[in-house]
């Protein structure tokens, strides 16, 4: 039977991860009027450029201070040693799609319903990635995933 995805819905999704590398790899590719709550994040380094060489995560999405589209926002950067597990577990949520653009900074309701109403035809992306090409990472991504369209 099929996930019903349906305007309402609440969906508890994971993603997982081979060889994640310097590339940038999606966890979570936002949808328009999408809330996605990210619940953990595991990556397990099973080999490494160097030791130390960091698993770092960021949000690629709209910056409210200036009001700029596409900005990289880091999340975590974890220095790894091989064979070696982090778990990342704190909560936070973010949505699908970019505001409508205003400009910065965020100073008034109406901006800040402009967030919450996800007006552009942007996603915003939560990327996981490497420091070094001949790094890899396994990645699990667990998250819900609420569907107010």
């Amino acid at each position: 039977m099929a996930i019903s995805r349906g305007a309402g819905t609440e969906i508890i999704r994971s993603v997982n991860l081979e060889a994640v590398n310097s590339t940038g790899r999606n966890l979570i590719y936002g949808e328009q009027h999408h809330i996605y709550t990210v619940l953990s994040v595991i990556a397990y380094a099973d080999n490494l450029n160097a030791a130390g060489d960091y698993i770092t995560m960021r949000l690629i999405g709209y910056d409210a201070v200036v009001g700029e589209t596409a900005q990289h926002i880091q999340i975590f950067k974890e220095d790894m040693q091989v064979l070696k597990t982090f778990v990342w577990n704190d909560k936070f949520s973010f949505n699908g799609h970019e505001p409508t653009d205003f400009t910065g900074p965020l100073d008034s309701i109406v901006k800040q319903d402009a967030v919450a109403d996800q007006g552009s035809s942007v996603a915003q992306l939560l990327v996981i990635s490497s420091e070094h090409a001949s790094d890899n990472f396994d990645v699990i991504c667990t998250y819900i995933d609420q569907n107010n369209s």
